[in-house]
Protein backbone atom coordinates (compact mmCIF):
# COMPACT_ATOMS: atom_id res chain seq x y z
CA UNK A 1 0.00 0.00 0.00
CA UNK A 2 1.27 3.43 -0.94
CA UNK A 3 -0.77 6.57 -0.56
CA UNK A 4 0.29 9.51 -2.73
CA UNK A 5 1.16 12.40 -0.42
CA UNK A 6 -1.48 15.13 -0.45
CA UNK A 7 0.98 17.95 -1.01
CA UNK A 8 -0.16 20.58 -3.50
CA UNK A 9 1.75 21.05 -6.74
CA UNK A 10 2.83 24.59 -5.89
CA UNK A 11 4.32 23.41 -2.57
CA UNK A 12 6.09 20.53 -4.35
CA UNK A 13 7.62 22.97 -6.81
CA UNK A 14 8.63 25.31 -4.00
CA UNK A 15 10.37 22.48 -2.15
CA UNK A 16 12.48 21.66 -5.21
CA UNK A 17 13.34 25.35 -5.65
CA UNK A 18 14.25 25.83 -1.98
CA UNK A 19 16.30 22.66 -1.94
CA UNK A 20 18.32 23.41 -5.05
CA UNK A 21 18.88 27.03 -4.07
CA UNK A 22 20.21 26.01 -0.67
CA UNK A 23 22.32 23.26 -2.27
CA UNK A 24 23.93 25.74 -4.66
CA UNK A 25 24.76 28.10 -1.79
CA UNK A 26 26.06 25.89 1.03
CA UNK A 27 27.05 27.36 4.38
CA UNK A 28 28.75 25.59 7.25
CA UNK A 29 28.27 25.65 11.02
CA UNK A 30 26.95 28.90 12.50
CA UNK A 31 27.56 30.72 9.21
CA UNK A 32 24.22 29.78 7.64
CA UNK A 33 23.09 33.40 7.35
CA UNK A 34 21.84 33.22 3.76
CA UNK A 35 20.20 29.86 4.38
CA UNK A 36 18.49 31.20 7.50
CA UNK A 37 17.22 34.17 5.47
CA UNK A 38 15.71 31.84 2.84
CA UNK A 39 14.00 29.81 5.55
CA UNK A 40 12.77 32.79 7.56
CA UNK A 41 11.38 34.59 4.52
CA UNK A 42 9.54 31.48 3.35
CA UNK A 43 8.00 30.97 6.80
CA UNK A 44 6.95 34.61 7.08
CA UNK A 45 5.24 34.40 3.67
CA UNK A 46 3.24 31.51 5.15
CA UNK A 47 2.08 33.89 7.86
CA UNK A 48 4.08 32.28 10.67
CA UNK A 49 5.79 34.23 13.47
CA UNK A 50 9.53 33.62 13.18
CA UNK A 51 12.24 33.79 15.83
CA UNK A 52 15.90 34.05 14.87
CA UNK A 53 19.18 34.01 16.75
CA UNK A 54 19.28 30.80 18.77
CA UNK A 55 22.71 29.28 18.13
CA UNK A 56 23.50 32.34 15.98
CA UNK A 57 21.70 31.24 12.81
CA UNK A 58 18.88 29.08 14.12
CA UNK A 59 15.30 29.71 13.00
CA UNK A 60 12.16 28.68 14.87
CA UNK A 61 8.58 29.25 13.69
CA UNK A 62 5.39 28.54 15.61
CA UNK A 63 2.05 27.46 14.16
CA UNK A 64 -0.77 27.43 16.69
CA UNK A 65 -4.33 26.32 16.01
CA UNK A 66 -6.38 26.37 19.18
CA UNK A 67 -5.57 24.82 22.53
CA UNK A 68 -3.99 21.41 22.69
CA UNK A 69 -0.70 19.53 22.94
CA UNK A 70 2.47 20.65 21.21
CA UNK A 71 5.21 18.96 19.20
CA UNK A 72 8.48 20.14 17.70
CA UNK A 73 9.78 19.14 14.26
CA UNK A 74 13.46 19.65 13.52
CA UNK A 75 15.56 20.00 10.37
CA UNK A 76 19.25 20.90 10.01
CA UNK A 77 20.67 23.76 7.94
CA UNK A 78 24.41 23.31 7.54
CA UNK A 79 26.67 21.93 4.83
CA UNK A 80 30.09 20.27 5.01
CA UNK A 81 33.60 21.53 4.39
CA UNK A 82 34.28 19.44 1.29
CA UNK A 83 34.49 19.94 -2.45
CA UNK A 84 31.53 18.92 -4.60
CA UNK A 85 32.54 16.92 -7.68
CA UNK A 86 29.09 16.58 -9.25
CA UNK A 87 28.22 18.73 -12.27
CA UNK A 88 24.49 19.34 -11.78
CA UNK A 89 23.09 22.76 -12.59
CA UNK A 90 22.51 23.37 -8.88
CA UNK A 91 25.98 22.22 -7.79
CA UNK A 92 27.76 24.16 -5.08
CA UNK A 93 28.91 27.66 -6.00
CA UNK A 94 31.13 27.80 -2.91
CA UNK A 95 34.58 26.30 -3.31
CA UNK A 96 35.29 23.76 -0.59
CA UNK A 97 31.72 23.57 0.72
CA UNK A 98 28.83 21.31 -0.27
CA UNK A 99 25.56 19.87 0.98
CA UNK A 100 26.86 16.31 1.11
CA UNK A 101 24.52 15.07 3.83
CA UNK A 102 21.11 16.20 2.60
CA UNK A 103 20.39 18.96 5.08
CA UNK A 104 19.20 21.04 2.14
CA UNK A 105 16.51 18.42 1.53
CA UNK A 106 15.64 18.13 5.22
CA UNK A 107 15.08 21.88 5.34
CA UNK A 108 12.96 21.86 2.17
CA UNK A 109 10.77 19.00 3.43
CA UNK A 110 10.06 20.76 6.72
CA UNK A 111 9.30 24.01 4.89
CA UNK A 112 6.90 22.09 2.65
CA UNK A 113 5.16 20.61 5.67
CA UNK A 114 4.92 24.05 7.27
CA UNK A 115 3.34 25.44 4.09
CA UNK A 116 0.75 22.65 3.97
CA UNK A 117 -0.09 22.87 7.67
CA UNK A 118 -0.33 26.67 7.62
CA UNK A 119 -2.66 26.51 4.63
CA UNK A 120 -5.02 23.80 5.92
CA UNK A 121 -4.51 23.65 9.72
CA UNK A 122 -5.63 19.99 9.99
CA UNK A 123 -4.74 19.79 13.69
CA UNK A 124 -5.44 21.23 17.13
CA UNK A 125 -2.52 22.46 19.20
CA UNK A 126 0.92 23.89 18.51
CA UNK A 127 3.70 22.94 16.11
CA UNK A 128 7.23 24.27 16.58
CA UNK A 129 9.31 24.20 13.38
CA UNK A 130 13.01 24.10 14.34
CA UNK A 131 15.70 24.80 11.76
CA UNK A 132 18.99 24.06 13.47
CA UNK A 133 22.50 25.17 12.45
CA UNK A 134 25.80 23.41 13.01
CA UNK A 135 24.84 19.74 13.06
CA UNK A 136 28.09 18.62 11.43
CA UNK A 137 30.64 18.35 14.25
CA UNK A 138 29.78 21.62 16.01
CA UNK A 139 26.78 20.66 18.14
CA UNK A 140 24.29 23.31 17.09
CA UNK A 141 21.53 21.25 18.67
CA UNK A 142 23.29 21.43 22.03
CA UNK A 143 23.70 25.20 21.68
CA UNK A 144 20.02 25.72 20.87
CA UNK A 145 19.01 23.67 23.91
CA UNK A 146 21.45 25.50 26.18
CA UNK A 147 20.14 28.85 24.96
CA UNK A 148 16.60 27.94 25.99
CA UNK A 149 15.00 26.32 22.94
CA UNK A 150 12.33 24.40 24.81
CA UNK A 151 11.78 27.10 27.42
CA UNK A 152 10.98 29.62 24.69
CA UNK A 153 9.20 27.13 22.42
CA UNK A 154 7.58 24.47 24.61
CA UNK A 155 6.96 21.06 23.11
CA UNK A 156 5.70 17.81 24.58
CA UNK A 157 7.87 15.81 22.18
CA UNK A 158 10.43 16.44 19.45
CA UNK A 159 10.93 14.58 16.16
CA UNK A 160 13.73 14.44 13.59
CA UNK A 161 14.28 12.82 10.19
CA UNK A 162 17.27 11.99 7.96
CA UNK A 163 17.50 10.73 4.40
CA UNK A 164 18.98 7.24 3.94
CA UNK A 165 20.41 6.75 0.41
CA UNK A 166 21.07 3.10 1.23
CA UNK A 167 17.36 2.43 1.81
CA UNK A 168 14.95 2.27 -1.15
CA UNK A 169 12.68 5.22 -1.78
CA UNK A 170 9.25 4.51 -0.31
CA UNK A 171 10.61 2.92 2.86
CA UNK A 172 11.23 4.27 6.36
CA UNK A 173 13.58 2.94 9.04
CA UNK A 174 13.57 3.38 12.80
CA UNK A 175 14.15 1.54 16.07
CA UNK A 176 13.29 1.99 19.73
CA UNK A 177 16.32 2.96 21.82
CA UNK A 178 19.73 3.86 20.50
CA UNK A 179 19.54 4.94 16.86
CA UNK A 180 23.00 6.53 16.43
CA UNK A 181 26.28 6.24 18.28
CA UNK A 182 27.81 8.21 21.10
CA UNK A 183 30.66 10.19 19.54
CA UNK A 184 33.86 11.00 21.44
CA UNK A 185 37.29 12.15 20.28
CA UNK A 186 40.70 11.88 21.88
CA UNK A 187 44.22 13.28 21.73
CA UNK A 188 47.20 11.47 23.23
CA UNK A 189 50.48 13.28 23.82
CA UNK A 190 53.43 10.89 24.03
CA UNK A 191 56.58 12.44 25.48
CA UNK A 192 59.79 10.42 25.38
CA UNK A 193 63.40 11.53 25.27
CA UNK A 194 64.73 12.64 21.93
CA UNK A 195 67.95 11.13 20.66
CA UNK A 196 70.07 10.47 17.60
CA UNK A 197 68.46 7.94 15.28
CA UNK A 198 71.69 5.87 15.40
CA UNK A 199 71.74 5.76 19.21
CA UNK A 200 68.17 5.01 20.36
CA UNK A 201 69.46 3.54 23.63
CA UNK A 202 70.34 7.04 24.83
CA UNK A 203 66.72 8.19 24.69
CA UNK A 204 63.12 7.03 25.06
CA UNK A 205 61.66 6.41 21.62
CA UNK A 206 58.30 8.16 21.47
CA UNK A 207 57.60 6.62 18.05
CA UNK A 208 57.92 3.07 19.38
CA UNK A 209 55.80 3.99 22.39
CA UNK A 210 53.13 5.45 20.11
CA UNK A 211 53.18 2.35 17.89
CA UNK A 212 52.67 0.06 20.86
CA UNK A 213 49.93 2.34 22.11
CA UNK A 214 48.06 2.09 18.79
CA UNK A 215 48.17 -1.70 18.96
CA UNK A 216 47.18 -1.79 22.61
CA UNK A 217 44.17 0.46 22.05
CA UNK A 218 42.76 -2.04 19.56
CA UNK A 219 42.46 -4.63 22.33
CA UNK A 220 39.74 -2.52 23.96
CA UNK A 221 37.31 -3.66 21.28
CA UNK A 222 38.79 -7.08 20.46
CA UNK A 223 39.52 -8.30 23.98
CA UNK A 224 37.97 -6.02 26.59
CA UNK A 225 34.48 -5.37 25.16
CA UNK A 226 31.83 -8.08 24.96
CA UNK A 227 31.04 -9.56 21.56
CA UNK A 228 27.39 -8.50 21.88
CA UNK A 229 28.38 -4.94 22.74
CA UNK A 230 29.46 -2.34 20.20
CA UNK A 231 32.44 -0.02 20.25
CA UNK A 232 34.88 1.42 17.73
CA UNK A 233 38.26 2.89 18.68
CA UNK A 234 40.08 4.40 15.71
CA UNK A 235 43.42 6.21 15.72
CA UNK A 236 43.10 8.54 12.75
CA UNK A 237 46.16 10.79 13.10
CA UNK A 238 49.81 10.26 14.06
CA UNK A 239 52.13 13.27 14.14
CA UNK A 240 55.79 13.22 15.14
CA UNK A 241 59.31 13.79 13.92
CA UNK A 242 60.95 16.20 11.53
CA UNK A 243 63.90 14.45 9.91
CA UNK A 244 65.42 11.03 9.14
CA UNK A 245 68.07 10.74 11.83
CA UNK A 246 66.38 12.20 14.90
CA UNK A 247 64.09 10.23 17.22
CA UNK A 248 61.50 12.84 18.22
CA UNK A 249 60.76 13.86 21.78
CA UNK A 250 57.01 14.00 21.15
CA UNK A 251 54.37 12.13 19.14
CA UNK A 252 50.68 13.04 19.02
CA UNK A 253 47.88 10.54 18.37
CA UNK A 254 44.31 11.58 17.63
CA UNK A 255 41.20 9.63 16.90
CA UNK A 256 37.57 8.83 17.57
CA UNK A 257 35.54 6.50 19.78
CA UNK A 258 32.00 5.35 18.93
CA UNK A 259 29.76 3.38 21.29
CA UNK A 260 26.07 2.53 21.46
CA UNK A 261 25.66 2.57 25.23
CA UNK A 262 26.61 5.12 27.88
CA UNK A 263 28.07 2.40 30.13
CA UNK A 264 30.32 1.13 27.31
CA UNK A 265 31.31 4.74 26.63
CA UNK A 266 32.45 5.11 30.25
CA UNK A 267 34.20 1.73 30.16
CA UNK A 268 36.05 2.58 26.95
CA UNK A 269 37.40 5.83 28.34
CA UNK A 270 38.52 4.09 31.54
CA UNK A 271 40.31 1.36 29.58
CA UNK A 272 42.06 3.93 27.39
CA UNK A 273 43.38 5.64 30.49
CA UNK A 274 44.51 2.31 31.95
CA UNK A 275 46.36 1.41 28.75
CA UNK A 276 48.05 4.81 28.52
CA UNK A 277 49.26 4.53 32.10
CA UNK A 278 50.54 0.97 31.56
CA UNK A 279 52.42 1.71 28.33
CA UNK A 280 53.95 4.85 29.85
CA UNK A 281 55.14 2.90 32.87
CA UNK A 282 56.57 0.12 30.69
CA UNK A 283 58.71 2.49 28.61
CA UNK A 284 59.43 5.24 31.09
CA UNK A 285 57.61 7.74 28.89
CA UNK A 286 54.99 10.33 29.74
CA UNK A 287 51.56 9.86 28.14
CA UNK A 288 48.72 12.33 28.51
CA UNK A 289 45.22 11.42 27.31
CA UNK A 290 42.72 14.15 26.55
CA UNK A 291 39.34 12.44 26.14
CA UNK A 292 36.57 14.68 24.80
CA UNK A 293 32.92 13.73 25.06
CA UNK A 294 31.08 14.75 21.91
CA UNK A 295 27.57 13.91 20.75
CA UNK A 296 25.51 11.57 22.91
CA UNK A 297 23.60 8.77 21.24
CA UNK A 298 20.22 9.42 19.66
CA UNK A 299 17.90 7.40 21.91
CA UNK A 300 14.33 7.06 20.62
CA UNK A 301 11.66 6.80 23.31
CA UNK A 302 9.12 3.96 22.89
CA UNK A 303 5.88 5.95 22.76
CA UNK A 304 7.19 8.51 20.29
CA UNK A 305 8.82 5.81 18.16
CA UNK A 306 5.42 4.16 17.91
CA UNK A 307 3.93 7.47 16.81
CA UNK A 308 6.58 7.89 14.11
CA UNK A 309 5.99 4.34 12.87
CA UNK A 310 2.22 4.89 12.69
CA UNK A 311 2.59 8.15 10.76
CA UNK A 312 4.99 6.60 8.25
CA UNK A 313 2.85 3.47 7.87
CA UNK A 314 -0.21 5.60 7.10
CA UNK A 315 1.64 6.71 3.95
CA UNK A 316 3.55 3.67 2.75
CA UNK A 317 2.03 0.73 4.62
CA UNK A 318 3.36 -1.20 7.60
CA UNK A 319 5.49 -3.52 5.47
CA UNK A 320 7.54 -0.57 4.22
CA UNK A 321 8.39 0.73 7.69
CA UNK A 322 11.37 -1.17 9.08
CA UNK A 323 11.23 -1.01 12.87
CA UNK A 324 14.36 -3.03 13.66
CA UNK A 325 17.10 -1.36 11.65
CA UNK A 326 20.60 -1.65 13.08
CA UNK A 327 21.85 1.36 15.01
CA UNK A 328 24.32 3.48 13.05
CA UNK A 329 27.85 4.14 14.27
CA UNK A 330 27.55 7.66 12.89
CA UNK A 331 26.42 10.42 15.22
CA UNK A 332 23.78 13.12 15.25
CA UNK A 333 23.34 16.13 17.53
CA UNK A 334 19.55 15.75 17.54
CA UNK A 335 20.53 13.64 20.57
CA UNK A 336 20.80 16.80 22.68
CA UNK A 337 17.15 17.61 22.01
CA UNK A 338 16.16 14.06 22.93
CA UNK A 339 17.93 14.49 26.26
CA UNK A 340 15.45 17.25 27.06
CA UNK A 341 12.25 15.93 25.49
CA UNK A 342 10.92 12.50 24.50
CA UNK A 343 10.94 11.95 20.77
CA UNK A 344 12.01 9.89 17.79
CA UNK A 345 14.39 10.12 14.86
CA UNK A 346 13.41 8.31 11.66
CA UNK A 347 15.18 7.54 8.41
CA UNK A 348 13.45 8.10 5.06
CA UNK A 349 14.62 5.95 2.17
CA UNK A 350 16.19 7.89 -0.69
CA UNK A 351 17.77 5.13 -2.76
CA UNK A 352 17.04 4.62 -6.46
CA UNK A 353 19.71 2.02 -7.21
CA UNK A 354 22.80 0.18 -5.97
CA UNK A 355 25.23 2.81 -7.16
CA UNK A 356 23.67 5.83 -5.43
CA UNK A 357 26.40 7.84 -3.69
CA UNK A 358 26.03 7.80 0.07
CA UNK A 359 26.07 10.86 2.30
CA UNK A 360 29.43 12.61 2.75
CA UNK A 361 30.42 11.56 -0.77
CA UNK A 362 31.58 14.33 -3.16
CA UNK A 363 29.08 13.14 -5.80
CA UNK A 364 26.10 12.90 -3.44
CA UNK A 365 22.95 14.87 -4.15
CA UNK A 366 19.67 14.80 -2.25
CA UNK A 367 16.94 12.87 -4.06
CA UNK A 368 14.22 15.41 -4.89
CA UNK A 369 11.80 12.55 -5.54
CA UNK A 370 11.36 12.04 -1.79
CA UNK A 371 10.49 15.66 -0.99
CA UNK A 372 6.69 15.15 -1.14
CA UNK A 373 6.85 11.99 0.97
CA UNK A 374 9.05 13.64 3.58
CA UNK A 375 6.72 16.61 3.86
CA UNK A 376 3.72 14.28 3.99
CA UNK A 377 5.33 12.35 6.87
CA UNK A 378 5.56 15.53 8.92
CA UNK A 379 1.95 16.39 8.08
CA UNK A 380 0.74 12.90 8.99
CA UNK A 381 2.63 13.01 12.28
CA UNK A 382 1.12 16.38 13.22
CA UNK A 383 -2.42 15.29 12.32
CA UNK A 384 -1.97 12.10 14.31
CA UNK A 385 -0.41 13.65 17.42
CA UNK A 386 -2.51 16.82 17.46
CA UNK A 387 -5.92 15.49 16.44
CA UNK A 388 -8.92 17.71 15.89
CA UNK A 389 -11.51 16.43 18.39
Amino acid sequence: MYREPEIADDIRQSMVAWRRDIHANPETAFEEHRTANVVAQALMLMGLPVHRGLAVTGVVATLKNGEGPSIALRADLDALNMQELGTRSHASKCDGKMHACGHDGHTAMLLGAAAHLARHKPFRGTVQFIFQPGEENEGGGRVMVEEGLFEQFPADAVYGMHNFPGMPRGQFGIRVGTMTAYLDTFEIQVTGKGSHGAMPETGIDSVVVAAQLVNALQTIVSRRTGATQSAVVSVTQIHGGDTWNVIPENVVLRGTVRTLDAAIQDQTEALMRQICEGVARTHGAKIELKYMRGYPGVVNTPKETGAAVAAAASLVGEAQVRTDIAPAMGSEDFAFMLQKRPGAYIGIGAGEGENDPNVHNPYYDFNDNILPLGAAYWVALVQQQLPVK
